[in-house]
């Protein structure tokens, strides 16, 4: 059993997190000019798709971002008028959200938290309650148990808030490789709770980058056990999507779609990326 507040997973995750952050602000993959700029933009599947839960924007919005890396999407909520919270178990990562907010004018608008999404419910204790939470690309493979995080995601909820969730579709992370060619299978689509440990010093964000903290632990989550465990808190699913573009560039046979979006070459195979809207009842 993985203990969720702590262990070895825990401190090895979070040392690699830790040395990204630098390299990350510094990428051009994390670009910030246009944040900079005042009009911060997500990925174009997630501006879709809140354009389409948030009709009216998102103008005086509560939103709780989980694992919100150094906060670049958290301020572009924040610069249409949402208040928002992010969270995230990097401390260099949260120092760098603070610094980028106070430096964009938004710490009056932006709070954010140091805190490892298990012990979150003692962090954040209630009466914190969000119109949503918003949690996209490459989180929970980061996280043992999804039934958990689903109860998290539940519980800061207000009543009609919603979850939006978006992130590589399970399916894809069964695949790796192709180098001129496609993409063959390599990993378990369900490890029945064991984690993949890897040993890995390059970064994805930054191709001549040498990580010194290699290890990692990761955990597939077949869509079975991602929408059981939202379903079991109560929450009622609005939408489920599968996409065949995604935001970084997942295997190396993929093309740039524009708007740094990847597809397929010739045809769609597998589906890259999903996403899903799901509300808690009045």
């Amino acid at each position: 059993m993985v203990e969720l507040g702590s262990g070895d997973w825990l401190d090895a995750n979070r040392a690699q997190w830790d040395e990204r952050v630098p390299l990350h602000v510094a990428s051009e993959f994390y670009d910030q000019s246009r944040l900079r700029a005042g009009h911060g933009t997500l990925t174009p599947i997630d501006e879709v798709e809140l354009a389409a839960m948030f009709p009216d924007g998102l103008e005086g919005k509560r939103i709780l971002h989980l694992q919100c890396h150094f906060g670049a999407d958290t301020l572009a909520l924040a610069q249409r008028g949402a208040e928002v919270v992010g969270v995230d178990f990097s401390k260099p990562a949260i120092v760098q959200a603070r610094a980028l907010a106070a430096e964009l004018d938004l710490a009056d608008r932006s709070r954010f938290v140091i805190a490892n999404i298990y012990d979150l419910r003692h962090t954040l204790p209630q009466p914190e309650s969000f119109d949503m939470v918003f949690t996209t690309w490459g989180t929970i493979g980061w996280l043992p148990d999804v039934a958990e995080w689903a109860r998290i995601v539940e519980w800061f909820l207000k009543p009609g808030g919603t979850l939006y969730f978006a992130d590589g579709h399970p399916a894809a992370w069964v695949l790796d490789g192709g180098e001129g060619e496609l993409p063959t299978l390599q990993y378990p689509y369900d490890s029945d709770g064991e984690p993949d440990i890897g040993d890995d010093d390059q970064d994805y964000a930054v191709a001549e980058a040498k990580l010194t903290n290699t290890r990692t632990y990761e955990w597939p989550h077949p869509l079975s056990e991602i929408i059981t465990s939202l379903l079991a808190t109560g929450l009622t699913l609005d939408f489920f999507h599968e996409h065949y573009e995604i935001p970084w560039k997942m295997f190396p046979v993929l093309e740039a779609a524009g708007d740094g979006q990847f597809r397929w070459p010739d045809t769609k195979w597998l589906p890259l990326a999903m996403s899903l809207g799901a509300s808690k009842p009045l």
